[in-house]
This record gives structure tokens, sequence and C-alpha cells, in this order.
């Protein structure tokens, strides 16, 4: 599965949740709500990472760890929706600026 595949599932379960969350509260999420979400999986799984290392008890195990790389893969996702950016040109970009970046200091040595 690719990256723009990603993104048109992770569409279709926003469409989702804004039926579900119209339905149940009046209102659906904007960018700014889906932002606070994402830093709320970034802690969870901080805190899953800590699990993994051994310097913190959490349920769930690997399972859980999983399930909230795949929440903020989502959130990212839909993030890059909501404003417009094309991901898979913008990570192209990011990585080949970091590569010359890397590389250019690694030669300097």
């Amino acid at each position: 599965m690719d990256l723009q595949q990603l993104q048109r599932q992770a569409i279709a379960v926003h469409d989702l949740y804004d039926e579900l969350n119209l339905a149940e509260r009046g209102r659906i999420w904007d960018r700014q709500d889906f932002m606070l979400g994402f830093m709320g999986d970034a802690g969870d799984l901080a805190k899953l990472v800590m699990a993994a290392e051994g310097t913190r008890t959490m349920p769930g195990g690997r399972a859980a760890l999983e399930h909230e790389l795949a929440d903020c893969l989502w959130s990212v996702l839909i993030l890059a929706h909501r404003y417009e950016v094309d991901l898979p040109a913008a990570f192209m970009r990011s990585m080949t600026e970091l590569e010359e970046a890397i590389g250019a200091r690694l030669d300097g040595r």
C-alpha cells in the first residue's frame, strides 16, 4: 500500500468521524481539533515507547504501540489533507534536503 492509498483510507475514516461527531456533538472537528488529537496520540505513543524500553509500565504491549503509531500516522495524513499539503512531494523534498545537508556535513569532517 502506498502513501496515497493510505491517505485515501484515512480520509474515508475522517469522513466517518465527521458524520459521527455531527450526530453526537452537533459539530465536526476543525484543523485545530485534529492537531490537538495528534498531540494526545503522540503523548500516548511516548508512554508506550517508554514501556517498551522498560522505563514505565503501560498495558497493551506491542499491540498498543502499533495502534498508537497508526493513530499518529492517521493524524499526519489528515492534517496534510486539511492543509492541502502534497505529503509525498513534501516528504521527498524534505528527505532530499536532509540527505544533502547530512552528506555535506559528513564530507566536511
